[in-house]
């Protein structure tokens, strides 16, 4: 990958970007909220019952590009608003998508990391903006895309000046039909061996099953992800979009249960290069 100038691993050891007291690339960051936001209600509910759980970051579409063009569309700017609120209210940082370059500078005053979805990965004069912002970027993965053309994506924005680059697997495009799409687990240490950037985990979009939300998460911790972002919802069965793939309050805070002492276990457990000088001290004994 001779064209990674700012991404490639050779470049720094690794970046920690920096979200109010969110430390990600350094802490096992969540991000967790509906995929769109529907109502003041909806929003606010679920951004407290997120926090009670432990989640550090709020995540909420106030744009949705969607498959159909009769699909809820999201509420703009009335739902950036309502996120604001949520933000003031509950003190979570904000993490919402941008789909116009046009529409970046006005949305970076809501939002305190932009986030550029799967459809929107190789649109360059989009990541030339979000890279001009001065915000966080959250960049998934395309649903087609190989790992070298998604951080020659994270190089476009790293290029316009912006070093605070998330990446983030959100599954990709397989023969398999069972789940939404394809968990890419392997791209998580794949990415730490090319990059310097973190790289997050989205389950619930790669899977689309809430069944397996939960095995998707921990097995990403165990494969070293530096978080991730999931869909909640305070009644999934009303959601707008992804009802279906929405887990509710108390199925969010089991699962965060289980994940926080999955991360303690693993942050205590020998690194590889640790296992290696032992390995090699008892052979020469």
């Amino acid at each position: 990958m001779k064209n990674l100038k700012l991404v490639a691993r050779e470049i720094k050891k690794g970046t920690v970007v920096k979200v109010a007291d969110v430390e990600i690339g350094r802490d096992f960051v969540v991000i967790a909220g509906p995929c769109s936001v529907e109502s003041e209600k909806q929003i606010l509910d679920t951004a407290w019952a997120v926090k009670a759980a432990g989640a550090d970051m709020l995540r909420g579409g106030a744009f949705k590009p969607r498959t159909s063009p009769y699909s809820f569309q999201g509420l703009a700017i009335q739902g950036l608003k309502m996120l604001e609120k949520a933000k003031k209210e509950t003190g979570l940082p904000i993490v919402t998508e941008v789909v116009d370059p046009r529409d970046v500078s006005w949305v970076a005053e809501f939002a305190d990391v932009l986030q550029i979805g799967t459809r929107n990965m190789q649109n360059f004069s989009l990541l030339k903006e979000v890279g001009s912002s001065g915000r966080p970027v959250l960049l998934k993965r395309g649903m087609h895309s190989t790992l070298e053309e998604w951080l020659n994506c994270a190089e476009y924005i790293l290029s316009e000046g912006n070093p605070d680059v998330i990446l983030c697997e959100r599954g990709i495009r397989t023969f398999e039909t069972y789940t939404r799409n394809t968990l890419d687990l392997s791209a998580v240490p794949a990415i730490k061996e090319l990059s310097h950037l973190p790289i997050m985990i989205d389950p619930t979009h790669s899977t689309g099953r809430i069944s397996l939300i939960a095995s998707m998460s921990m097995a990403a911790v165990a494969a070293g992800a530096d978080g991730m972002i999931v869909e909640v919802h305070h009644k999934p069965q009303e959601a707008l979009c992804d009802a279906d793939q929405a887990l509710t309050p108390d199925m969010f805070a089991n699962m965060m249960s289980r994940l926080r002492p999955l991360k303690s276990f693993f942050n205590n457990l020998p690194s590889a290069s640790t296992g290696k000088r032992k390995l090699t001290e008892v052979r020469q004994k």
